[in-house]
């Protein structure tokens, strides 16, 4: 069945569809007017960085750049969106070890927190903590200031992180004390 190009534009232009609310968290982060020098002048356009996440241990970083924000806001968040991160989450709560990353010239650092605390964490950081559905977490930004440097260590950081039980073979601490209690058992009998 063809359509026609304006039932298609009717479909996809309904205020209806914009409205519907997004399982995602997003937040813009920083937007900079950045400008291009070509022979007949300047040209200038607008760089979004922006974070989505579903607050349920997955988030996302994008960067987009268009001549208006909110088709900027629109790469950004697609970009996010299409590149999530899973977080391991200790008790749905908090990271599960502390953490610090280098990047560029930022440096982040992350730690686990208690019950009660909620979040530690300045600007970009906290965007990106929040994202992610940690909701007890004190970090401290050791390095640069520059927002888009730090939000991508806090992603590096957060990339790392490892349930304290994993090791580098895939196995659990649980199967480890499995496989020891029947080799007791096996050297008892």
């Amino acid at each position: 069945m063809v359509q026609r190009y304006d039932q298609i534009v009717k479909k996809t232009m309904n205020p209806e569809n914009f409205n519907q609310e997004s399982e995602f968290f997003e937040k813009v982060v920083q937007v900079n007017r950045v400008s291009k020098k070509t022979q007949g002048g300047d040209k200038r356009s607008l760089s979004v960085l922006a974070v989505v996440g579903d607050k349920k241990g997955r988030v996302g970083v994008g960067l987009g750049k268009a001549g208006d924000v909110q088709s900027a806001v629109r790469k950004a968040t697609g970009y996010a969106r299409r590149h999530l991160v899973t977080i391991p989450l200790y008790e749905n709560r908090t990271i599960p070890h502390s953490i610090t990353v280098k990047r560029g010239a930022a440096r982040v650092m992350l730690r686990p927190a208690p019950a009660g605390t909620g979040i530690i964490a300045g600007g970009a950081v906290r965007v990106v903590v929040e994202a992610a559905g940690i909701s007890d977490v004190v970090s401290k930004i050791l390095g640069t200031s520059n927002q888009a440097s730090n939000v991508y260590a806090t992603m590096a950081a957060l990339g790392k992180l490892k349930m304290i039980g994993e090791r580098m073979g895939g196995k659990k601490t649980e199967e480890k004390s499995e496989t020891a209690k029947a080799k007791k058992e096996k050297q008892e009998s």
